[in-house]
């Protein structure tokens, strides 16, 4: 998905990385032709030819498929890459536009995809919750290394909800029965960061 630095990987992280991308590409295949509700585990499973003991030991749940993606982690990965003297926010803004360019066209499908949903499945949105909080501290982590704070300093953590809060308002399709395009919801992303880091100014009456 992007060109981050190439660090190796052994056959049996290998094996597990194709097993894990298997198993969301057949199941999103599957929730396209069947709907989301009426696609079990054991059927996500059949179709990557795994048990679905293994689709757990990887998704802890159906809704985790959707979930849980690489894109996190390549954006907070930018964001150590940007240059020290900028601050969290423009850090953080500049390595969403960076994660957006290195993105491939079928994993721009993907996202788009898994974005609409998060947003019109209930079990999904309900379980997405969860994933909120993981990424909060992710984002609080990377901002206190940044500043030299701790990440669980109650300012660093506003900041890290500031900034999810922003990215999931701009990523939210306008209508939720129609999946939104990918580049413009990143220039969306990117229009709220920059809103975020002027100060949120409201528009003159």
């Amino acid at each position: 998905m992007t060109e981050l630095p190439a660090r190796p990987a052994g056959l049996r992280e290998r094996k597990k990385a194709r097993t894990r991308a298997a198993i969301r590409q057949h199941a999103l295949r599957l929730f396209s032709e069947q709907g989301y509700t009426a696609t079990t585990v054991e059927q996500i499973a059949e179709a990557a030819e795994v048990s679905p003991a293994t689709f757990f030991r990887y998704f802890p749940t159906k809704e985790d498929v959707v979930l849980q993606d690489d894109f996190d982690l390549i954006a907070l990965a930018e964001m150590e890459a940007q240059p020290p003297d900028l601050g969290p926010i423009a850090a953080f803004r500049a390595a969403a536009a960076a994660a957006g360019r290195h993105i491939a066209p079928e994993e721009a499908e993907i996202l788009a995809e898994t974005t609409h949903l998060t947003f019109s499945v209930p079990e999904i949105r309900a379980r997405a919750v969860d994933e909120l909080v993981r990424t909060t501290d992710q984002i609080s982590a990377a901002i206190a290394r940044r500043i030299g704070a701790s990440p669980d300093d109650f300012y660093v953590r506003n900041m890290a909800g500031a900034i999810l809060g922003v990215v999931m308002t701009a990523a939210m399709p306008p209508d939720p029965d129609q999946p939104i395009d990918f580049h413009v919801m990143f220039d969306r992303i990117d229009a709220g960061l920059a809103h975020l880091e002027a100060g949120l100014p409201l528009p003159e009456s």
